[in-house]
């Protein structure tokens, strides 16, 4: 089966495309920037390049010709998730992509029936977000079957990579969100805080509109979801003075000016800083009778989990292995197990 790697010449896509090629296997190398795409491709033993947008429906279904797996990188998702996925659909291709974003995830579970119809596999969220906290959860639900309530939280080094910080910047006019009796619910930034053990030590973290917020759900079927990520107790300071701005956030001449930011500012972490921090993933369960559950994670940073993540669920596909059709989170695919299988990952 051909596959493809869009955005490959993005941050995250170059980690996957380099470690695709060591694994010995042969991705089309695909995106806007076909003189990028050359290089890259050259400095990967000759690998085979497509350069289109997203912009036209009739240009994304000719470049997709003859794929039958897209692992998709270019982010933010808002943006680019609807056009490339409605090209898989119309040419029958597998789609997996990198988004941590929830209304993403709610546009790629409302064409199941599409995807089934077409006899796809379609998978958001392949990569840290959100397959370890999405296993986790699903862990943590066969723990206690009973389970009302499901707390995620994570605490990540390293820093963002441009991708990551622009959906940051759309989250700012967005405000928060949480799972609450069944239905997802806007809330204030920075909504809640509180603490979670680290190695004996307290970590302050404040809710964030995470992912999980949707997919924990579905894979669960809990009702009552909040998402933490470790952060200094400034950040929630400064997040719950500008919650009165959350308009003029979201405005389009704002948006563009702090993406701009982001552009010149923010160039992700380098191979020394992936190699030097870890990132800790905390789940919590309960039920309407007091009982809980707990487990907490360890794993490599997150972009190269990422990496591991996204390349095993790609592998699955391509080595032949026909799962039903349709929509599907990581656990519900790969097993809530998966995460361990990865490299680095361990439970505590």
């Amino acid at each position: 089966m051909d596959w493809m790697i869009y955005g490959a010449n993005g941050y995250t896509g170059k980690l996957i495309a380099e470690e695709a090629v060591r694994r010995g296997l042969k991705p089309v190398l695909a995106g806007r920037n076909a003189a990028a795409l050359q290089a890259q491709a050259k400095q990967l033993g000759g690998l085979p390049v497509r350069a289109f947008s997203l912009d036209h429906p009739d240009s994304v279904r000719s470049g997709l010709s003859g794929i039958g797996l897209v692992l998709h990188c270019a982010g933010p998702f808002s943006a680019t998730c609807a056009p490339m996925l409605e090209g898989c659909l119309a040419v029958g291709s597998h789609y997996l992509d990198i988004t941590g974003e929830i209304d993403v995830f709610a546009h790629c579970h409302a064409q199941h029936e599409r995807a089934k119809q077409a006899g796809i596999v379609v998978l958001p969220g392949s990569g840290f977000d959100v397959v370890p906290t999405d296993c986790l959860a699903a862990y943590l639900k066969s723990e206690l079957p009973s389970a009302t309530h499901l707390v995620l939280a994570f605490e990540a080094g390293g820093g963002p990579s441009p991708g990551t910080a622009k959906t940051g910047v759309e989250g700012l006019g967005k405000g928060g969100r949480a799972r609450i009796d069944g239905k997802l619910a806007r809330v204030p930034l920075a909504w809640k805080t509180r603490t979670f053990e680290r190695n004996g030590e307290a970590r302050f973290a404040m809710t964030i509109p995470w992912g999980d917020v949707y997919t924990a759900n579905v894979s669960t079927g809990i009702p009552n979801i909040e998402t933490y990520l470790g952060v200094p107790p400034a950040s929630a300071t400064r997040l719950r003075r500008i919650r009165w701005l959350g308009p003029l956030l979201g405005t389009g001449p704002v948006q563009a000016f702090l993406k701009k930011r982001v552009e010149k500012t923010v160039h992700g972490p380098s191979e020394k800083k992936r190699a030097d921090t870890m990132t800790w993933v905390w789940g919590e369960v309960r039920d309407g009778a007091g009982r809980e559950a707990k487990a907490q994670l360890v794993t490599p940073n997150g972009y190269a989990l990422t990496v591991t993540a996204s390349l095993g669920i790609a592998e699955r596909l391509l080595d032949g292995e026909r799962p039903a059709s349709g929509y599907y989170t990581p656990s519900q695919l790969m097993g809530a197990d998966y995460v361990l299988r990865l490299p680095g990952v361990s439970k505590r």
